[in-house]
């Protein structure tokens, strides 16, 4: 069975595109709001990497490892980020959803949320995956903390897992839902979607 690469994801909040070099400009806007790079336990691309990370993703997607996506606001129409289905292991199925980075200014807005949503939607619907995986460092607790909202649990810690380009040697923390804990997942995240959707000046879509 091949997972192949599902094209455009569109939810209320957020729209996933298929990555292309295209992105380049608008990637490169995003990650300069915050300028998240600066952030040693992270792995967002600096300006001058961005097409580098761009070329290696898509690399990544011709070898049949990553399906990496372009995240947009639906509001504002800009591009915030980016996010992958990797380490895809078609035969199980299961894959991770990882390499993910947002701007600043979208954070707290539900588009992550809806994001995870719309990946694990088709991971467990479409593919009928029988668990998702995430991984992030040990010392990066605002992403532990993302991923425990979600509803995944925590599986443990690979020690000294990766040697990152910040030169130390990462515990890597892996987390994981199971297709039976997906509906229970759904629902929580759709919850918190639809807060966002009824604040005050939020985008009224579809």
């Amino acid at each position: 069975m091949a997972l192949d690469h599902p094209g455009t994801l569109s939810g209320r909040l957020v729209t996933l595109e298929p990555l292309s070099l295209e992105h380049h400009d608008e990637l490169l806007a995003a990650a300069r709001d915050g300028e998240l790079w600066r952030l040693w336990y992270t792995s967002v691309p600096t300006p001058e990497g961005m097409d580098t990370e761009i070329r290696r993703r898509l690399g990544l997607q011709e070898q049949g490892s990553m399906l990496p996506f372009t995240a947009r606001r639906n509001d504002t129409g800009r591009v915030i980020g980016m996010t992958t289905f990797m380490n895809i292991d078609a035969a199980t199925p299961r894959v991770e959803i990882g390499s993910t980075w947002n701007a600043v200014s979208a954070q707290g807005t539900g588009t992550n949320p809806e994001s995870k949503l719309l990946l694990l939607g088709h991971a467990f619907d479409v593919w009928d995956c029988s668990a998702v995986e995430f991984r992030t460092d040990f010392h990066n607790h605002q992403s532990r903390a993302a991923i425990a909202r979600l509803g995944a649990k925590q599986d443990g810690i690979l020690r000294a897992h990766l040697r990152p380009a910040a030169g130390y040697v990462r515990d890597t923390v892996v987390f994981s839902i199971t297709q039976p804990e997906w509906p229970g997942v759904r629902v929580g995240l759709e919850h918190r979607i639809s807060r966002h959707l009824a604040e005050p000046g939020a985008p009224r879509l579809g």
